[in-house]
């Protein structure tokens, strides 16, 4: 599996989804740079000692991404704007599964060129807006697993 996080702003869900994909044997992406350091405590906290582990692959920009994944990668989107709810989906093996940063979510840019019925949503109640990022990865990330059993035994 491949976690894809475009700008991420919150050192502390960094570290936890770096954890997390430590976890669960999957890569993580990094897109467009970070607000923070990766050397800061929080990240480093939050990752405990797994973070030596992590397979993490830095790209500058959309652009550059896109052209070191395979051309035919499937692509998940996860946005509150989705037209699918994310269990909805059936998930190939190794999807690259992306989620935008903690206060903007994915920029129009990148949404408008993907295709419609890949960009799921988590349902939330009609009072909320926004679910932590670390959180929205693990539900989605876990579902993806559930589905493919792309883990070890």
């Amino acid at each position: 599996m491949n976690v894809v996080l475009y700008k991420p702003e919150i050192p502390p869900n960094t570290g936890n989804i770096g954890r997390l994909c430590v976890n669960t044997d999957s890569i993580l992406h990094i897109v467009g740079g970070a607000s923070f350091d990766f050397s800061e405590k929080s990240v480093r906290r939050a990752g405990l000692d797994y973070w030596e582990y992590l397979k993490i692959h830095f790209h500058t920009n959309w652009e550059e991404f896109l052209k070191f994944i395979d051309s035919g990668s499937a692509i998940y989107y996860v946005s509150k704007f989705g037209s699918k709810i994310y269990s909805n989906i059936k998930y190939p093996n190794n999807p690259y599964l992306v989620f935008g940063n903690e206060t903007k979510g994915l920029p129009p840019e990148i949404l408008s060129k993907a295709e419609i019925d890949k960009i799921v949503k988590i349902p939330m109640g009609e009072n909320s807006r926004s679910i932590n990022l670390s959180n929205a990865v693990a539900i989605v990330l876990y579902e993806a697993l559930r589905q493919t059993r792309n883990w070890k035994e």
